[in-house]
C-alpha cells in the first residue's frame, strides 16, 4: 500500500524522555497514541553525544509492543546491525554518510529480517540514495544536525522533503519519508504537506504535560495537511 494512502505515524524519540523512569514513559506514549518508539543510538564519534547501547534497547522491547525505529547515529554501523537486531529492533536506520557500504549494509538489515532505513544528514543530497531506494523501507531526512535533541528545524529541509517525494513517487516505490528534528505541533502541518510519512518529536512530545492530548493535535493536524 503507498505511503500516501496510510495514516501520518508520530514517533517520540526517547532521547528526550526521563531516563529514570524510561520503562513508564515508553509505556506513556504507547498508551498516548504513538505509532513507532524512536531510538536515537548514538557513539560520541559520528555525533558529537553519547546515548544508549543494545542492552536499553533491549529493556525497552520488553515495555512494549509498538515498532522500535532504531537510528544508528554510529560509525561501523555493519558491526553493530546484529546486536540492534537481536535487541529488538523493527526498523533499523543507518546514515549513507557513516556506510562506505550501504547496500550491503541495507541487505544485512534486511537478513535479520528488520525493517531497512537510509539516513540523511541536512547538508547530504538526496542523489546519494537513489540506487538503494527499491532496497529501503524508509527514508529519514535530518531536519536537524543530529547529536542534540532539542534543536530548531533546519528551513530548506522542506524543499529536501518535496523533492524526496517526487523521486520515490516517480519511481513508483512503497517508501516512507520520516522526519527528524524540531517537529513539533506548531510546524508539523507543513512538514506533512511536503510529503512525509512519519514524524520524530522529542521534546515535542515529551517537553508537554499532556503526551496524549499532543500526539492528538500533531495527528489531526497532519491529517489536515494531508487534505
Amino acid at each position: 500500500m503507498p505511503s500516501a494512502s496510510r495514516p501520518v505515524r508520530i514517533a517520540p524519540s526517547i532521547l528526550s524522555a526521563d531516563f529514570a523512569r524510561l520503562g513508564a514513559e515508553v509505556e506513556a506514549i504507547a498508551a498516548a497514541g504513538a505509532d513507532y518508539v524512536h531510538v536515537d543510538v548514538m557513539d560520541g564519534h559520528f555525533v558529537p553525544n553519547l546515548t544508549i547501547g543494545p542492552v536499553v534497547v533491549e529493556a525497552v522491547r520488553r515495555v512494549t509492543t509498538l515498532p522500535l525505529d532504531v537510528h544508528l547515529m554510529i560509525e561501523d554501523a555493519e558491526r553493530w546491525v546484529g546486536a540492534y537486531a537481536r535487541a529488538g529492533a523493527d526498523l533499523i536506520g543507518v546514515h549513507v554518510e557513516a556506510c562506505p557500504h550501504l547496500h550491503r549494509t541495507i541487505g544485512q538489515i534486511a537478513s535479520l529480517g528488520k525493517r531497512p532505513c537510509v539516513v540523511l544528514n541536512p547538508h547530504t543530497p538526496l542523489e546519494m540514495i537513489r540506487w538503494v531506494l527499491p532496497d529501503v523501507a524508509m527514508v529519514l531526512l535530518m531536519s536537524v544536525n543530529p547529536g542534540f535533541g532539542g534543536q530548531s528545524f533546519i528551513g530548506s529541509a522542506l524543499a529536501k522533503i518535496r523533492e524526496l517525494r517526487r523521486m520515490i513517487d516517480d519511481a513508483g516505490l512503497d517508501v516512507d519519508i520520516e522526519v527528524d528534528g524540531g517537529v513539533k505541533l506548531d510546524n508539523i502541518g507543513e512538514v506533512v504537506a511536503a510529503g512525509a510519512d512519519v514524524i520524530v518529536s522529542g521534546s515535542g512530545v515529551f517537553g508537554t504535560a499532556d503526551y496524549a492530548a499532543t500526539i492528538a493535535a500533531m495527528k489531526a493536524r497532519a491529517a489536515a495537511a494531508r487534505g
